[in-house]
């Protein structure tokens, strides 16, 4: 498993749901990145520490367990210029994403 390759794409569909009032939970949900549960909300708390993403709450419970919210969760300035700098990524996701248009 290739962890930027999947930081990249939660980066990029925040990114394209710019245009819309609110990010494609479906789209960031473990099961459509294909990685767990626990790795992704691992990645949310990254991306939210390093500035890259607002929006997302993770609240740990004493007992065990955390419940994630993303209902308000956006790509920053800082999270796009990740995007924009990181080409080399870019160049793989669109070869990728390419493939799998072509998989029926």
């Amino acid at each position: 498993m290739d962890n930027f390759r999947i930081i990249y794409k939660m980066l990029s569909i925040l990114e394209e749901s710019l245009d819309e009032p609110q990010a494609d939970q479906k789209r960031l949900s473990a099961e459509a990145l294909d990685i767990s549960e626990e790795r992704r909300k691992a990645y949310l708390e990254m991306l939210t520490d390093a500035g890259y993403i607002k929006g997302v709450e993770i609240r740990e419970y004493r007992g065990g367990g955390s419940r994630v919210s993303t209902d308000g969760i956006r790509i920053t300035l800082k999270g796009l210029e990740y995007l924009s700098e990181n080409t080399i990524m870019q160049k793989m996701y669109r070869t990728v994403r390419g493939i799998t248009d072509l998989i029926p």
